[in-house]
């Protein structure tokens, strides 16, 4: 009796073995694969020699697995297909450019991600990963490239490019004015205000009552308040109808455009705020084609939404 072979068996006998198990045809598998079919017949010979045992029962005008086939066929079909799956990831990958963005999630939610497919489609070959959080990330984070940041100017590093700056206006949803009309800031007596619940400085400049100090009668409350801690909560829930948000107009211009939101008060109700939105390079950036490609297209968005800043507000 011949001593129990110890060598690993070659991949291509076993994607031979594999390929006529599943059409159980070894013509075929020939065509499948690309051979002839005496080739394909040798590579199965080979491994059978190899195993010690039949893998196919040949009759004349069919194949069928043998019982030590039949085993073998569960364990190879799983790890060919794993083992083609990674191929094709490792191709594909190599291939992909990816460009690391972080901002925070409110922004990434309202501003960045709705325009982000027109880069995805004239940019395929690209892949951007963004980290939308509230927390600065450090510079010394390999994955990032580029920051989308709010701050004052004198916060911004060194190097950074101003977006667009900041204004904020009431909106509300057409369906609660029609209920509940906005024909002059003491009317907001009678409505709900979603103020964002925010302990950063530039709160001040968001906050319903900053507003309310400018441009409403002394002393005006409101009928209630809904605190919220992101921007994009507020803009939900004024969508929702759930009360009159005091929003960031670069971050709802669209949904203004689309009829979604409404500012009652036009442009008398719009107030600045010294905060703005800037561009931040990372110091330790390699530079390659997609990170210029994605960088010169958020700046072509950033001058479009300076644009729609700069025009009248559409009618109530």
């Amino acid at each position: 009796m011949n001593a129990p072979r110890h060598r690993p068996l070659s991949i291509g006998p076993l994607r031979a073995f594999e390929a006529v198990a599943r059409r159980l045809s070894f013509r075929a598998a020939a065509e499948e694969l690309h051979l002839t079919q005496p080739a394909i017949s040798r590579q199965i010979r080979s491994l059978e020699d190899e195993l010690g045992a039949t893998l196919f029962l040949r009759g004349t005008r069919h194949v069928e697995l043998t019982g030590p086939g039949a085993q073998l066929l569960q364990t190879v079909a799983p790890l060919l297909a794993q083992m083609d799956r990674s191929v094709r990831q490792i191709r594909h990958t190599q291939h992909r450019q990816p460009v690391g963005v972080t901002t925070f999630a409110s922004f990434a939610s309202l501003w960045l991600l709705p325009r982000l497919a027109g880069f995805q489609n004239t940019h395929p070959e690209s892949d951007i990963r963004i980290s939308a959080s509230d927390h600065l990330v450090d510079f010394d984070d390999p994955e990032i490239d580029l920051a989308l940041r709010y701050c004052r100017p004198e916060q911004a590093p060194p190097g950074s490019t101003l977006l667009f700056g900041e204004v904020l206006t009431p909106v509300a949803s057409p369906a609660l004015l029609q209920r509940l009309p906005l024909r002059s800031a003491a009317d907001l007596a009678g409505h709900t205000l979603l103020e964002e619940d925010d302990p950063r400085p530039s709160a001040e400049y968001l906050s319903w009552r900053h507003w309310l100090r400018l441009n409403a009668p002394p002393a005006l409350q409101p009928r209630g308040w809904v605190y919220l801690n992101f921007t994009y909560q507020q803009v939900q829930a004024a969508l929702a109808g759930q009360g009159v948000a005091l929003a960031r107009v670069p971050l709802v211009r669209e949904a203004i455009a689309r009829g979604e939101l409404v500012e009652p008060f036009g442009s008398a109700g719009r107030v600045e705020s010294p905060f703005s939105y800037w561009l931040v390079r990372w110091p330790a950036r390699r530079e390659r084609p997609a990170l210029a490609a994605f960088e010169g297209w958020l700046l072509e968005q950033a001058a479009l939404t300076r644009e729609e800043l700069a025009r009248e507000p559409l009618p109530a």
